[in-house]
């Protein structure tokens, strides 16, 4: 019992202010919560079983400047598609979407968090526990993680319910994006250390050319 309880407080101070906790916060805008609860739910399970049970076997087989390309491209795809979204289409195709929301929550925060702190700390804890605590180690980690991200999404709601709709998807647009660049960032500097100069050029090329989407797609929308 006290080393669930170690895990699950560990794992849950790791994930206060993260990414993927504030990723949350700006899924309110787009996801009900049902969905980000089934999607979260199943991408910590398995993320920390992987860390557990695998030993980070999938961040050795991945480099890491890869699962962060994938994860600025995610940020930046929700980030352009919280701009394009329009209140009277997303009424009108809201059951085609609702579907697929909890494998586009699973999608997302599994690329977002492959590599983060709380995935090392689930690793760390699942080496020095040995297998024959493998079990309680996964609970306690995905338990602890979980408990965290719904408090950033409780919070998400919040603010849906306090702010308009406009303001929530500009808080939703700004946190993307935000991530995106950064983790581009993240990533371009893992894929090429040594050299500052080109990590700059190709993650300003990224965010000009991510700015030149978002203002096409900005003025199209007002065309409309």
């Amino acid at each position: 019992m006290l080393l669930f309880l170690k895990v699950l407080f560990t794992e849950f101070i790791a994930e206060m202010g993260d990414k993927t906790q504030l990723m949350l916060v700006a899924m309110t805008s787009k996801y009900k919560t049902r969905d980000i609860i089934i999607g979260t739910g199943v991408a910590i399970l398995v993320l920390n079983g992987l860390a557990v049970l695998a030993g980070g076997l999938v961040g050795e087989l991945i480099p890491e400047w890869i699962i962060k390309l994938i994860a600025a491209g995610a940020f930046l795809y929700f980030a352009a598609s919280t701009l394009a979204e329009d209140d009277d289409e997303e009424e009108g195709a809201g059951e085609n979407k609702i579907s697929f929301a909890p494998l586009a929550v699973f999608c997302t925060f599994f690329v977002a968090e492959l590599g983060d702190k709380t995935q090392l700390t689930a690793i760390t804890f699942g080496a020095n526990e040995g297998i024959s605590s493998a079990l309680v180690v996964w609970i306690g980690c995905s338990i602890g993680l979980f408990a965290a991200d719904i408090l950033g999404m409780l919070v998400g709601k919040l603010i849906q319910n306090k702010a308009s709709e406009s303001v929530l998807h500009t808080l939703a647009f700004v946190i993307f994006a935000v991530f995106g660049v950064f983790t581009l960032f993240q990533g371009v500097s893992l894929m090429v250390p040594d050299n500052k100069v080109m990590i700059a050029s190709i993650t300003a090329a990224g965010a000009v050319i991510f700015a030149v989407i978002c203002l096409v797609i900005f003025m199209r929308k007002k065309v409309d």
